[in-house]
Order: C-alpha cells, then sequence, then structure tokens
C-alpha cells in the first residue's frame, strides 16, 4: 500500500524554483533515502512535505494515504501520521517538553478516535520511549530543546517521533553534526521503529548513516529532479564517486 505519493511536484522559495518536477512512491514499510549535492532541494521537498509556508508548491500533488493533503495546515498533516526530524531542531523556550508531547500524542489519539493518556500512562510511555533511544528524562522537564546539545537535541526528535508513533517519518538531514555514539542511538531508535505499516524517508548527504539505517531505496537529487533511483548499493557509489558522475550524465540528458 502506498503511504506516500508524489506526483509531478514543483516548488518554489521566494520565486526560486527548487523543485522541478519530484516523482516518488514510499510504501508501507518502506525506507526511502533521499541523497544529493548541496542546493538539490533535498531539505525543500521536506519542508514542503511538512507544509511550511515559505515554500510554494506550484504543480502537482501529494497524497498521503491516498489524500491530497497540499491544502492541508502543517498541524493537520502531523495528526494524519506525517512526522518531519528537523535538520535544525528549534527551541521552544517556556515551553516544557513534557507539556509540549502531553498536548501533541493526545491530539493524534484523538485524530485515531484513542482516548486520551492520562498522567500515569503518558509517563508510563515516557519511560519506554526514553528508554528506547537512551535520552535522558531530565532533560524533558527542560524547556523544548532548549540547552541541549546537538545530539540531545537530535536523539529529543527521535524521541518525539517514537512518541508520536508516526505512519511516515521524513528525516531531513538528522545526522548532521553527530559523533559517531550518537548516530548509532538515534539510527537505532529509527531501527526500532520500522515495521510493516510504517514508512521513512531519510535525507542526508552521506553513505554513513545508512551504514546503520539501511535502505529499501535509494534517490539521488539533482536540480530538483530525481536523477537515479537504485538501491542500497547506490549509495556505497556515492561514497566512492562522489555526486559528479550523476550531475555529468543528468546534464547530458536533460
Amino acid at each position: 500500500m502506498a503511504l506516500l505519493e508524489i506526483r509531478n511536484l514543483h516548488a518554489t522559495v521566494e520565486g526560486k524554483e527548487i523543485l522541478r518536477g519530484i516523482n516518488l512512491t514510499v510504501n508501507a514499510g518502506e525506507v526511502h533515502s533521499i541523497m544529493g549535492p548541496n542546493g538539490s532541494g533535498k531539505s525543500t521537498l521536506a519542508q514542503v512535505l511538512a507544509g511550511h509556508d515559505a515554500y510554494e508548491v506550484t504543480d502537482g500533488e501529494v497524497l498521503f494515504n491516498g489524500e491530497d493533503i497540499l491544502e492541508e495546515d502543517p498541524d493537520a498533516r502531523a495528526r494524519k501520521g506525517l512526522f518531519l526530524a528537523f535538520q535544525y531542531p528549534v527551541e521552544i523556550p517556556g515551553v516544557s517538553t513534557k507539556y509540549f508531547l502531553k498536548a501533541a500524542v493526545n491530539a493524534v489519539r484523538k485524530e485515531r478516535d484513542l482516548d486520551e493518556l492520562d498522567a500515569m500512562d503518558f509517563m508510563k510511555l515516557v519511560k519506554e520511549k526514553a528508554d528506547m533511544v537512551h535520552l535522558d528524562p531530565s532533560l524533558l522537564d527542560r524547556a523544548v530543546n532548549e540547552g541541549f546539545s546537538g545530539g540531545e537535541k537530535k536523539r529529543s526528535e527521535i524521541f518525539q517521533m517514537a512518541m508520536l508513533d508516526p505512519t511516515l517519518s521524513v528525516l531531513d538531514e538528522t545526522d548532521s553534526g553527530l559523533d559517531i555514539d550518537a548516530l548509532r542511538i538515534v539510527a537505532d531508535g529509527v531501527n526500532a521503529l520500522r515495521g510493516p505499516d510504517r514508512g521513512f524517508v531519510v535525507i542526508t548527504h552521506y553513505q554513513r548513516l545508512l551504514n546503520y539505517i539501511v535502505p529499501d531505496h535509494v534517490h539521488v537529487l539533482v536540480d530538483g529532479r530525481i536523477a537515479r533511483s537504485g538501491g542500497k548499493e547506490l549509495a556505497q557509489q556515492l561514497e566512492e564517486r562522489g555526486y559528479s558522475w550523476i550531475q555529468e550524465s543528468n546534464s547530458v540528458t536533460a
């Protein structure tokens, strides 16, 4: 079953066209990796999927579980089961992580026609998911991401993903700035959530993350289009040869 169908997606930011006809299908149970050089449109794709209002979709469709979501607000997309892990997680001063997550979790549960969690059940879930990603529970008493190290912010993002139990997770360069230990912990959290009913889109520059989160499909973005797709071996080729050989072949065939 297709969780995500992107059809001929074009998008601009500040009047400049960034995405120039993206076509992509992510089925339940699959992990897709999006790779590409700087400026190729990877993060733009993530922001468009999440519904960032700075990006204007000029053509195409984005179907999530068969429903076009391009007119939906970001919070509506999140309630339906779409999660974005940011490249640079933002701080929200004055809002405790626990309070923020309890409201978010119960909003998702309401969308799924489930009862809200009371304080005891919520804290039980917090402990279970914090243990999964090796997150110090004391961090959750702080404001969202405030005073967190880079690794703690990324780990907190994966913890939030585990708490919200999304159907489709988009990880926008979540490996950026991580040392090898933090990278493994983040990858372990993602792998623990892999299953037949969930899908992942993992956006990354480097193959090293894909040593730990092994993708089913790899796609290379060049100039706002998917220039090449393949299996996990494509990521290994990129590690050895860089992006220039794909950029050159794409310019010849464009």
